[in-house]
């Protein structure tokens, strides 16, 4: 008779340690950025909750402009909700800067590629974020467009970025107000193909305009590989230029005797499609009494019961991750996302690694 495989699933969080690119010329040391985006739909977690010990900026994630004018509807509870997040975290001891997001991996793109294509609504756009952003008290934007698809639209980004730039210096000058913080989420890679498609950042826009960059260095296996397991934030990979140094999404194990990184795998498991939060891989952990493996090849951690693995990043693959982007010259971290952490495990290290690597 033949054997029968237990199908369980490999698993992910999305609590994991990114870097910041700084941009643009610097004279002087900048402060560190360590940044957090905080999920607008997570009731349970709302911006008091927020320790702001921690972090120097925290996101609002996301909004979303009107899909024909490309200017931003707020309706009246997401006005409240806009108005408690920057006045609760300006208030906060210590207080942090507040950005808003627009976008986000869930947004429909098609609207960022309309938008950007045609210098009129280039500047509907431009001109109602500048209002939002002064409206409800922020510090700043952020652009988190994923991804352009092809040459034309990163061109577009590029003439967005451009002229969005020179709006927030001259509603500055106009205002006599600080310029708004300018920033965008980007893939980890400066080019990559998608669909047999090369594109490229318009990189020399961006170091002119963006003040920094949250490169996206995880999502590099997941769901879509489901054939292997795979470290979804690695600091190094030599097999392949999916890592955070060149540049998990969720499985479920065929044998649950080979448990390593790159072991075969079936399928996405439970969770939402595979995805689970950090403090659930840690009540997973306690209750099926995993063993946990730190993976000194990738820089990340897995764990293991049966035949579920799980891929994640935890304070010890988090604190190294630190001094990676430190050794480069980076200048800051961010996570997506702030409900994910256990207890601000994760948290809390990462900023006290940061400290003492200073």
């Amino acid at each position: 008779m033949a054997s029968l495989h237990y199908v369980c699933s490999l698993l992910s969080i999305l609590v994991c340690l990114i870097t910041i690119a700084a941009t643009g010329p610097i004279t002087a040391s900048p402060p560190p950025v360590k940044a957090a985006y905080w999920p607008s739909w997570a009731e349970s977690f709302p911006p008091s909750a927020i320790n702001t010990n921690l972090f120097t900026h925290i996101y609002y994630a996301f909004l979303m402009p009107n899909n024909v004018t490309y200017k931003f509807n707020i309706d009246n509870s997401t006005a409240i909700q806009l108005s408690n997040f920057t006045t609760t975290l300006h208030h906060k001891n210590p207080p942090v800067k507040t950005l808003f997001s627009i976008g986000g991996a869930g947004a429909d793109t098609s609207i960022f590629v309309d938008m950007a294509s045609h210098p009129r609504s280039r500047q509907a756009f431009i001109h109602s974020s500048i209002q939002v952003a002064r409206k409800f008290g922020f510090d700043g934007l952020d652009l988190d467009w994923e991804f352009p698809q092809n040459p034309k639209e990163m061109h577009d980004l590029g003439l967005l970025l451009d002229e969005w730039r020179l709006a927030l210096e001259r509603e500055a000058k106009a205002t006599c107000q600080p310029p708004l913080l300018f920033t965008a989420a980007v893939y980890f890679s400066v080019d990559f193909f998608v669909a047999d498609v090369y594109r490229k950042y318009p990189v020399g826009s961006i170091n002119r305009n963006l003040d920094w960059i949250n490169a996206m260095c995880f999502d590099y296996h997941g769901g879509w590989d489901n054939t292997t397991t795979g470290a979804h934030a690695a600091l190094y990979d030599p097999k392949s230029n999916l890592s955070t140094s060149y540049g998990l999404k969720s499985w479920k194990l065929k044998d649950p005797n080979s448990h390593e990184i790159g072991s075969p795998a079936v399928d996405v498991g439970p969770g939402d499609k595979g995805l689970m939060q950090f403090v659930q891989v840690g009540e997973f952990n306690r209750m099926n009494g995993a063993t946990v493996v730190y993976d000194v090849g990738s820089v990340s951690t897995y764990s293991f019961a049966g035949a579920t693995w799980i891929g994640y990043d935890d304070e010890i693959s988090a604190t190294i991750k630190v001094g990676f982007a430190q050794a480069l010259g980076l200048r800051g971290y961010f996570f997506w996302a702030l409900s994910y952490d256990d207890e601000w495990k994760i948290s809390t290290q990462v900023a006290r690694a940061w400290i003492l690597n200073d």
